[in-house]
């Protein structure tokens, strides 16, 4: 069989059984390189092969084509490796109900026998044009401004990801869990969330579990009357109630002792408060943002976190990668951060030498951002040249790699690492970039296009 690459024709991967209808199905479809797989093994070694845009799905399949179990489990195994796939699944006339079970799987849609190559096409076509859409407004998307939260410096895929979850949440009041590593940056996340908000004119009051000892965490968050305590000389705000009409940040709730839990969870039931020592109940009207590095499924199972309040405080979860897993994104945070100190210490440094680039790039840096930061900090401190070096930072070359689905996506994703690596150490320099790639400054926005990659402003 040629290939769809030989004849320009976009592949169409038809898994179906019965011999008959493969051949039917073979020729009705010229505009389309047909693909034919007649079991769930072959219809996934295809996909893999292929990575067709649109696959038609017999539910009948072999060993148990009389059931619907082996197709719908083809369809889930088509879904986990390839999830923008647009899978029709082809029914029996009396099967519906198998047909509708597996559009709730994710399938894009279904068609009942006899099959009719006229319908049926239609149905392809406009999935395939479907399908040549999103990939078109995923293209665009990743060609938007790098930067787009306010104080959150992001080039990778990872993060712009999470940022566009952050612009959808923002503009409502849902309570919102931040999770992730210590130093991922969960903080500058919770004061973006703030900043698009329409509460960002009021107050951003942000408390620390961990930091705070717990004989005094419950008056720092509910406040006190008067003589509530000894040392209690005077009615005092606690932070929620400072936090009214804005934002209200609790970090590393996952230390939040257990006494608290509960009483935290009520306030988030009723949205009052009373202070420690009072009667009256205070309405108080916030927006409320969690975070921790903790897992609370563990602490739950423990029996050292509340169940209930979990399900409140996690309304919405954001799950923020370790900097290790946000590709180019170290080096864009070094140069950034670099700046930010270089003013501080009043030193005139003029970037990154070729050995600090490959080690800020290749290093694990499990602190993260925290301790990407004192690093640099401590570089610009120390470095006596006007750049700092491999030697300034304290690092090793350490080198870690993933592992895409299949061959073609090794080397599109090895390629896409690569050319973000350039972009990044040569600042933006398109110039410069396509040199030390060894290609053509033409060949080079072409495999930018391809990849989605937007070019940065030096």
């Amino acid at each position: 069989m040629s290939s769809a690459k030989e004849t320009d024709k976009h592949v169409l991967l038809v898994v179906e059984d019965d011999l008959g209808l493969q051949k039917q199905l073979k020729w009705c479809f010229e505009a389309y390189e047909v693909v034919i797989a007649g079991d769930r093994e072959a219809a996934i070694n295809a996909l893999r092969r292929y990575e067709p845009a649109v696959v038609t799905l017999d539910l009948g399949l072999p060993p148990d084509p009389a059931n619907a179990s082996e197709g719908l489990a083809t369809l889930e195994e088509i879904l986990a490796l390839s999830p923008r796939t647009k899978v029709i699944v082809v029914t029996g006339n009396d099967d519906r109900d198998n047909a509708v079970k597996a559009v709730s799987l994710g399938a894009y849609d279904f068609y009942q026998k006899p099959i009719d190559p006229e319908i049926l096409g239609m149905i392809i076509d406009r999935a395939h044009n479907l399908s040549l859409l999103e990939r078109e407004n995923q293209k665009l998307a990743a060609q938007m401004d790098i930067t787009p939260l306010d104080g959150v410096i992001a080039s990778s895929p990872e993060m712009l990801k999470i940022c566009r979850t952050i612009e959808k949440i923002s503009p409502t009041d849902v309570t919102t869990l931040l999770l992730g590593e210590s130093g991922t940056g969960k903080e500058v996340l919770a004061k973006a969330i703030h900043g698009l908000s329409p509460r960002v004119k009021n107050n951003f009051v942000a408390i620390n579990c961990a930091a705070i000892p717990e004989n005094l965490l419950e008056s720092e968050l509910f406040g006190y009357e008067k003589g509530a305590f000894t040392g209690a000389a005077k009615q005092t705000k606690g932070k929620i109630e400072y936090a009214d009409g804005g934002t209200f940040f609790l970090d590393e709730v996952g230390d939040l002792p257990m006494s608290l839990q509960a009483k935290l969870l009520r306030f988030l039931q009723e949205r009052t408060i009373e202070r420690l020592g009072g009667r009256t109940e205070i309405p108080v009207d916030i927006r409320v943002l969690c975070a921790t590095h903790q897992d609370l499924q563990q602490l739950i199972t423990e029996g050292r976190f509340r169940e209930d309040l979990y399900y409140r405080i996690s309304e919405i979860s954001v799950n923020i990668p370790p900097l290790r897993e946000r590709n180019g994104d170290a080096i864009v945070l070094a140069r950034a951060i670099l700046n930010k100190y270089s003013e501080k210490h009043n030193k005139d440094l003029r970037g990154f030498s070729a050995d600090a680039l490959s080690a800020v790039s290749s290093y694990d840096w499990p602190g993260n951002i925290r301790e990407l930061e004192n690093k640099i900090n401590r570089a610009v401190v120390m470095a006596d040249g006007k750049q700092v070096t491999a030697e300034d930072l304290e690092l090793e070359d350490i080198e870690a790699q993933d592992m895409p689905f299949n061959l073609k996506e090794v080397r599109e994703a090895a390629e896409s690492e690569v050319i973000r690596r350039a972009i990044n150490y040569s600042n933006g320099n398109i110039s410069k970039t396509a040199d030390l790639l060894g290609v053509t400054r033409p060949t080079l926005y072409s495999l930018m296009n391809k990849y989605g990659i937007a070019e940065v402003k030096a």
